[in-house]
């Protein structure tokens, strides 16, 4: 996995792995109910169900977290399409191999606040797409953090 320099937190706090789901790619962050901060962690390839749940679970062994939450990919209008379809059959394969919680998070724009992120910092998406891939899913994660605050 292409990686951020990220260490496994040893805050007392509950650790929790995002992953924003795509055809490609699956982007990575790692975040802390006791800080409250997301971080991204990089991303893997998508493709291929073995290799897959193998980075994942090098991932769960190396983090220990207590909850996943995979990004719900829907339409502006909150309808739901083929990507949004496999993103909620990923959530399940989770949740039925690693027996940990796994919430649906709407990602709905994140991808385009990653993008802004990055060009509010000088550095143009294009060039820095990996970047963007993992930063869309500290958003997801710390949007997640974030609303579990509030409530």
């Amino acid at each position: 996995m292409s990686q951020a320099a990220v260490a496994p937190s040893k805050v007392s706090g509950h650790t929790i792995l995002a992953f924003d789901f795509g055809t490609r790619w699956i982007d990575v962050a790692v975040g802390d109910t006791e800080t409250r901060l997301a971080s991204p962690l990089g991303m893997f390839e998508a493709e291929g169900g073995k290799r897959r749940m193998a980075e994942v679970e090098t991932l769960l062994r190396e983090w220990r977290p207590e909850r996943l939450i995979v990004g719900l990919p829907l339409a502006m209008d909150g309808g739901e399409h083929d990507i949004t379809r496999r993103a909620r059959h990923f959530a399940r394969q989770l949740e039925a191999r690693f027996r940990l919680p796994v919430d649906l998070a709407d990602e709905r724009l994140t991808s385009a606040e990653a993008r802004e992120t990055l060009s509010g910092s000088g550095r143009g998406a294009r060039r820095h797409k990996h970047e963007a891939h993992a930063l869309a899913a500290k958003i997801i994660l710390q949007d997640y953090l974030d609303d579990s605050a509030r409530r």
